[in-house]
C-alpha cells in the first residue's frame, strides 16, 4: 500500500476546504480530535473506526464523527487520488511498453484508469455537431413552444 504524506494534506485543509464547502465559513475551526481523526484516517488506510479510536473518540461515536467531517473526508480522498494519479499514469505506460507478460495487468490497468477517471483525466466523450445551411433548401425556423387552447362552451351554428 502506498503511504500518503498526511501532514501536507492536513496543513492546507483550512485553505482548501472553503472551495469544497461553498456554504460554510471561509475557514472552519477544527478541534484537536477532529484533526487527529483526519490524520489517523490517512494513517489507517481509510478505516474510520480505527481513526476515531486513535483520535480519542469513545467507542460507537465514529458514525457521528463521519457525519460531522463528511466533506473533509471526501476532500482527503480526492487528495489521495490526486497524489496517486502520476503513479497510475506511469503504470499504464509501463504495461503498454512491456515486452513481457505482467501478472494481473488487466486488473492494474483498470485500477489505473479508474483513478485517472476520478480525478478528471479519463477519456472525454465528445460529440461533433456540424450543421450547414443550404440557402436553396430553405431556412431553419425555431418556433415557440405550443401552448394549450381552451375552448369555452358557446352556441355554434352549423355550416353546410
Amino acid at each position: 500500500m502506498t503511504t500518503v504524506e498526511s501532514n501536507s494534506i492536513l496543513k492546507n485543509m483550512n485553505q482548501h476546504i472553503s472551495k469544497y464547502l461553498p456554504n460554510s465559513p471561509k475557514e472552519r475551526e477544527y478541534t484537536e480530535k477532529q484533526l487527529s481523526f483526519l490524520d489517523n484516517l490517512l494513517k489507517t488506510g481509510g478505516d474510520p473506526k480505527k481513526a476515531a479510536e486513535l483520535a480519542g473518540y469513545s467507542e460507537g461515536t465514529y458514525s457521528q464523527v463521519i457525519k460531522t467531517l463528511k466533506q473533509e473526508m471526501i476532500e482527503l480522498a480526492s487528495e489521495v487520488l490526486a497524489q496517486s494519479a502520476p503513479q497510475a499514469a506511469f503504470k499504464l505506460i509501463e504495461v503498454m511498453n512491456s515486452d513481457v507478460a505482467i501478472p494481473q495487468s488487466n486488473v492494474k490497468i483498470q485500477a489505473a484508469q479508474t483513478i485517472l477517471d476520478r480525478i478528471g483525466l479519463g477519456k472525454a466523450d465528445r460529440i461533433d455537431v456540424n450543421h450547414t445551411v443550404d440557402s436553396s433548401q430553405g431556412t431553419l425556423f425555431i418556433l415557440p413552444a405550443k401552448s394549450s387552447v381552451e375552448i369555452e362552451d358557446a352556441d355554434y351554428n352549423e355550416v353546410s
